[in-house]
């Protein structure tokens, strides 16, 4: 059974930045993918960023070129890299990890003061 171990959020002001990471108990070469799922007060929860291999990143509309995720094959981590945080980026940010089916880590609150 994979675990997925997110850490690094906390609170942080506007403009400021943040770096999230994702432990996995298992080897990343496993997953088809992973990424960064974010949910937001009263809002649902949507993609910000995945990563299919070190060259095949994506990212939601509203975090381009602030947002940059990234990954360490031997440490088996996927990072997050938050620049320019704004409130509205204010969520409980999840990591996901796919091999046959989704894989969720519990979650870590990013909070941006204005």
């Amino acid at each position: 059974q994979v675990q997925l171990v997110e850490s690094g959020g906390g609170l942080v002001q506007a403009g400021g930045s943040l770096r999230l990471s994702c432990e996995s108990s298992g080897s990343l070469g496993s997953f088809v993918r992973m990424g960064w799922y974010r949910q937001g007060p009263g809002k649902q929860r949507e993609l910000v960023a995945g990563l299919t291999s070190d060259v095949n990143k994506y990212y939601g509309d509203s975090v381009k070129g602030r947002f940059t995720i990234s990954r360490d094959n031997v440490k088996n981590t996927v990072y997050l890299q938050m620049n320019s945080l704004k409130p509205e980026d204010t969520a409980v940010y999840y990591c996901n990890g796919y091999i046959r089916r989704d894989y969720w880590g519990q979650g870590t609150q990013v909070t941006v003061s204005s």
